[in-house]
């Protein structure tokens, strides 16, 4: 697992926490970044997956 990998699950957890605060204490603009964060999450995790993906097939090559 890299750091792009770890960063962007951190994120969407954190994403996660904000959007839920949010909704329990209705306050739109905190669930929007909430879902934000998610989203900037799972893209940093793709690129890691990504990342990791190609490693592996360098390192079978």
């Amino acid at each position: 697992m890299n750091k792009d990998q770890v960063s962007g699950r951190a994120e969407e957890v954190k994403g996660k926490i904000k959007e839920t605060v949010g909704k329990a204490v209705d306050n739109n603009r905190l669930k929007a970044e909430g879902k934000a964060d998610q989203l900037t999450g799972k893209v940093k995790a793709g690129y890691g997956d990504a990342k990791e993906k190609v490693k592996d097939a360098i390192d079978k090559a």
